[in-house]
Order: structure tokens, then C-alpha cells, then sequence
């Protein structure tokens, strides 16, 4: 999935506010802003949810990044971990041939 131009909450609201209390349609503000339209429903179904959600929804998403931010560290420990005991069990082997 591609991350794309990152908006402020500003400028989504702006954008909810021309629909909603300017009545300009989905399709003109998205042809004006340019953005597309699915992107403007987006933020209206989003900014109409309760401040408490948003910020909760918020929290949430910033908590699985750091999960998988952890989770990303962690694999690369085992990796190297992994590689040290097959080098150590490779150098015993050798050590005990001789």
C-alpha cells in the first residue's frame, strides 16, 4: 500500500466544510483541492466520527507502528543470534577435530 501527500486535519476540515456547509459537491471541491473524490468521502465519514474516537483511533495506529517498529528489532536479533550459533557450532566442530 502506497503512502501518499500527507494532509493536515486543517485541510481536510476545510475541504468537509465546502461539501458539507458550502454545498459545493464531492466532485468539485476534489477537482479543485486535487484530490480524488473517494479521498473526500474519506475525511467526511472520518471528521464526522466524535473527537474522543479520532484521538483514540490516533493512539492506536501511532501504538502499531511501534509494535512493528519492535517487531522489525527483534527479528534482527534472532537473525543474528541464529548466524552467531551457526559460526560458534561450526568453529566447536573444528575445535574438537584437531
Amino acid at each position: 500500500m502506497s503512502k501518499g501527500i500527507r494532509y493536515s486535519t486543517e485541510f481536510k476540515q476545510e475541504a468537509v466544510n465546502q461539501v458539507k456547509i458550502h454545498g459545493y459537491s464531492t466532485a468539485e471541491v476534489a477537482d479543485r483541492l486535487g484530490v480524488s473524490t473517494k479521498a473526500i468521502y474519506r475525511w467526511i465519514k472520518e471528521l464526522s466520527k466524535p473527537v474522543e474516537i479520532r484521538a483514540e483511533e490516533s493512539d492506536l495506529r501511532a501504538e502499531i507502528a511501534r509494535l512493528k517498529r519492535e517487531l522489525k528489532r527483534t527479528e534482527q536479533e534472532r537473525n543474528i543470534l541464529k548466524e552467531a550459533a551457526v559460526f560458534f557450532a561450526g568453529e566447536s566442530k573444528n575445535g574438537t577435530g584437531s
